[in-house]
């Protein structure tokens, strides 16, 4: 049974996350159910208090957690919230040494991206485009912007609020090349298709047009504005668009997303023999290892 003691340590390991870090008392009570449980194990089964604890004691707490069945991410958790004690408890100077220090992990598989089928991306697109014919107006000019973003996206494997952000300057030059700005302000230059350069010159002759009272403000920084906070399409927004389509094109809407787009990008690209670091280039990957996961 847990001592009182043992108890104490914990919260004032707790006091220091909400009080010093601000974790939220959801984070807070995590840690609370995953450091008592722990705290149970090594007082009654290692009969040990939690400021004696050796390497061993909290190997064979994990190793107690995988004969119980616990996932290798539940285990890897539990023993982050362990680190994360005996971390603030050697801060303090309450053990003399961190016995977490150096203990190996559980292993955690990676999941792989979920993607669709070329023919399935195919029946996608198809969809978005037959959805122009008929419309007129404002109508019209959603269905065409929607289209353009959908081409887009499978086009150039864009995150989504890379795509929903780009603003008209990325037009300037040759548009066969669009210049990318994403995360850590990195650019990198990723290439149009046709399908891609038509939809998004239908869109602009629309868009710009002026006519039916569509135009929006040519003075408009961004591609796709909105009179959203942000000036642009939401990635929400199209997100939200795109579980739509997904439903008139026959998809369970779970399955469809912007970014299983941009891992559908990634992975035909794969299929077709594409070397790894160009792909690693175009999706703006800091770290190769990231893209390896599609191969």
């Amino acid at each position: 049974m847990q001592t009182a003691a043992g108890r104490d340590l914990i919260d004032s390991f707790l006091e220091m996350l909400a009080v010093e870090r601000g974790a939220a008392a959801n984070t807070v009570d995590a840690y609370r159910r995953d450091l008592t449980d722990y705290a149970y194990f090594v007082t009654t089964a290692r009969a040990q208090a939690l400021a004696a604890i050796k390497p061993a004691d909290i190997q064979a707490y994990i190793q107690s957690l995988a004969a119980d069945g616990l996932s290798p991410a539940t285990r890897a958790r539990k023993l982050s919230a362990v680190r994360q004690l005996y971390k603030f408890l050697a801060a303090e100077g309450i053990v003399a040494d961190d016995p977490s220090i150096g203990l190996a992990g559980p292993k955690r598989g990676r999941s792989l991206p979920r993607t669709l089928s070329v023919a399935e991306v195919d029946r996608l697109i198809a969809t978005a485009r037959a959805r122009i014919s008929g419309t007129g107006g404002r109508e019209r000019l959603r269905a065409l912007r929607f289209y353009c973003l959908i081409e887009l996206l499978y086009a150039t494997g864009m995150r989504v609020s890379e795509l929903v952000g780009l603003p008209r300057s990325v037009l300037a030059g040759d548009r066969r090349m669009l210049v990318i700005t994403g995360k850590g302000g990195r650019e990198r230059l990723v290439p149009l298709n046709a399908p891609a350069r038509a939809a998004l010159d239908d869109y602009l002759a629309l868009n710009d047009s002026g006519g039916d009272g569509l135009s929006r403000a040519l003075a408009s920084k961004w591609l796709f504005p909105s009179t959203s906070a942000e000036g642009h399409l939401t990635r929400q927004r199209f997100a939200q668009d795109l579980k739509d389509l997904s439903i008139d094109a026959g998809f369970d809407p779970e399955r469809v997303s912007p970014h299983v787009l941009r891992h559908a990008f990634a992975s035909h690209l794969l299929d077709r023999g594409a070397d790894l670091r160009a792909v690693q280039q175009l999706l703006g990957h800091a770290d190769i290892s990231t893209t390896e996961i599609y191969t």
